[in-house]
């Protein structure tokens, strides 16, 4: 997800149009990093600093909640420009680049993990590479989740390392980024699953449908957003960071998922199209999958603040599928 460019009261000018497919291009090579602005103390959690390697030897950071008793764990990620602690979109610079699509306010994830320790589960919450605290790679770019992939290979590698986590159940609590990534080293690594029992992937997306969408809030006309123009978007991406739009694929990674899964959505997303998410849904194989929509916003940050505003049907899969926590 890049950032989005600045909404227009005209139609641009081809010269403009340039200058936005370049901006956008730029914003995967160099992605503003947002910091770890919060820590689990805050709301009452022990916590542990940790850092352990991607798959390809990354240095990720992240923090380990223990769950004294817990035999389950969740293995919590991010979505893109965000960090292990959410997204500060309530200060600058994040607020101008968000408050055109109604997205100026605070993500907070630390909500998120209280409820999961509250409920029962260890908890490990890890920056993706090229954000938060975790280490540059690939030259700094954004893929959408092709590498990115490989540190969720690295944070279940982490989590099997462990003495005390070693022989325990996994759950994944994947966002956006982090759930194109999950749906990447599914299909890159599955052996890598082998301990995982679900997933919940709160609002994975295909980079070309929110870039179209960035495109007609820039003000493009809908006729000009066309496979022509797509195309030349994807010939930049590829010159800026070698990966083209195809390549970005999270529909087809869906296909190789071999879990439960459980996917949440803000229906009326400025940023998306219902179709997408649909799509994915419906790729992943078998029944054992469910779609659960948000309705009565059109704000993206919303979907990232369900689980804590409405944590039973996230609680209630892992549960399902990991099984009931041990009685603590």
């Amino acid at each position: 997800m890049s950032d989005p460019p600045a909404p227009r009261g005209a139609h641009p000018s081809d010269e403009e149009i340039e200058a936005l497919l370049r901006a956008i291009a730029d914003g995967f090579r160099s992605p503003l990093r947002a910091p770890v602005l919060r820590t689990p103390d805050e709301v009452g959690l022990d916590f542990e600093e940790v850092a352990f390697p991607s798959a390809d030897g990354v240095p990720l950071e992240g923090w380990f909640i223990p769950a004294p008793g817990a035999d389950r764990v969740v293995v919590a990620n991010h979505p893109s420009g965000f960090s292990r602690s959410g997204l500060p979109t309530h200060l600058e610079p994040w607020r101008s680049r968000w408050e055109s699509s109604g997205n100026g306010i605070e993500v907070d994830f630390l909500p998120d993990y209280r409820i999961l320790h509250g409920a029962g589960y260890h908890v490990l919450a890890y920056d993706l590479r090229n954000h938060g605290l975790s280490g540059a790679a690939n030259g700094g770019i954004g893929t959408s989740g092709v590498f990115e992939a490989r540190d969720v290979v690295g944070s279940l590698n982490y989590v099997r390392s462990r003495p005390d986590t070693r022989e325990q159940r996994i759950g994944l609590l994947s966002r956006c980024l982090g759930a194109n990534a999950t749906f990447a080293a599914m299909t890159q690594s599955p052996d890598a699953f082998s301990a995982v029992r679900g997933v919940v992937a709160v609002q994975p997306l295909t980079p070309r449908v929110i870039l179209e969408r960035q495109l007609a809030m820039a003000g493009v006309p809908p006729e000009r957003i066309d496979d022509r123009l797509m195309a030349d978007l994807s010939r930049r991406l590829v010159l800026t960071t070698s990966v083209g739009l195809p390549r970005r694929a999270p529909i087809e990674w869906a296909r190789n998922v071999t879990v439960p899964i459980y996917l949440l959505q803000v229906h009326d997303d400025v940023l998306t199209d219902p179709s997408d998410v649909r799509a994915m849904f419906d790729a992943v194989p078998g029944d054992r999958k469910g779609l659960h929509w948000i309705r009565g916003t059109t704000r993206r940050w919303d979907g990232y603040l369900e689980f804590q505003r409405r944590p039973g049907p996230i609680l209630d899969w892992l549960g399902t599928t990991l099984g009931a926590p041990a009685r603590r």
